[in-house]
């Protein structure tokens, strides 16, 4: 479903992702991991063009959804991003109720039929599994929540629009470990409807929840394989001695 090819960035004349080749299959948890600084974030921020909204990057190379590239004059960066949503490291509600945080990119598409919007509300909670701890309290504010539940919330708004693939940058770095279980156990049926790719620097939460990993250093893709046979049997020497902690 996501291809990149020979996919090269810059910020200004600084090269921080070097001929990056790889394919992201479909309804699967795709990782990243790596070093801090490895690259790992700015190819997830290129799956949706969110780097285009820093001054001074170019790019050579390319990256395809569902066979068209996502830098034809044609794709328009909006409707890319509908199709392609994210999650960040730090839950961002908006200073809204839970109900309008999960709307708002509907009415942004100047979609307001109530029960259009109340149908996706329900549909985007209970595939966030907080449907049961929130039903009674919809037109509350979201901060009322806890960390877990707001991280939660932000994937239910992330896929409210239905998109196809779903980046998630770091989503677990700011909870605790039950709300890290709950997002992880999350992931496994959310891969039934969506693909996925995650960045995390926690190795023990990528053999948890991704079918393949992704290990980046200094920009470039050292390995890529099942997730399984890489933590199991890394081929390159860099990937073993970052998974066996020798580095970090």
């Amino acid at each position: 479903m996501v291809e990149v090819r020979d996919f090269s960035f810059y910020y200004g004349p600084k090269q921080v992702l070097h001929h990056i080749n790889l394919q992201i299959p479909e309804k699967q948890v795709t990782a990243f991991i790596g070093p801090s600084g490895c690259g790992k974030t700015t190819l997830l921020r290129n799956l949706n063009r969110m780097n285009d909204l820093i001054d001074g990057i170019r790019h050579e190379g390319d990256i395809l959804l569902d066979g068209t590239s996502l830098y034809d004059p044609s794709v328009e960066v909006i409707s890319l991003r509908k199709r392609v949503g994210m999650v960040f490291q730090k839950y961002n509600p908006f200073p809204k109720s839970i109900y309008e945080n999960i709307v708002f990119p509907l009415r942004v598409a100047g979609r307001n039929r109530k029960a259009e919007l109340d149908e996706v509300v329900e549909r985007s909670l209970r595939s966030a599994a907080l449907w049961d701890e929130v039903k009674d309290r919809v037109h509350e504010s979201a901060y009322g929540l806890s960390g877990g539940q707001q991280q939660r919330l932000c994937i239910a708004r992330a896929i409210a629009n239905r998109p196809q693939v779903l980046l998630m940058d770091e989503p677990c770095a700011a909870l605790d470990p039950v709300a890290t279980l709950k997002i992880e156990e999350l992931m496994h049926e959310l891969k039934k409807e969506f693909t996925i790719v995650i960045v995390t620097h926690n190795m023990h939460q990528a053999t948890r929840v991704s079918d393949r990993t992704a290990f980046f250093y200094l920009g470039q893709l050292i390995e890529y394989d099942r997730t399984a046979d890489l933590f199991s049997t890394p081929r390159e020497k860099q990937t073993e001695a970052y998974i066996s902690g020798l580095f970090s």
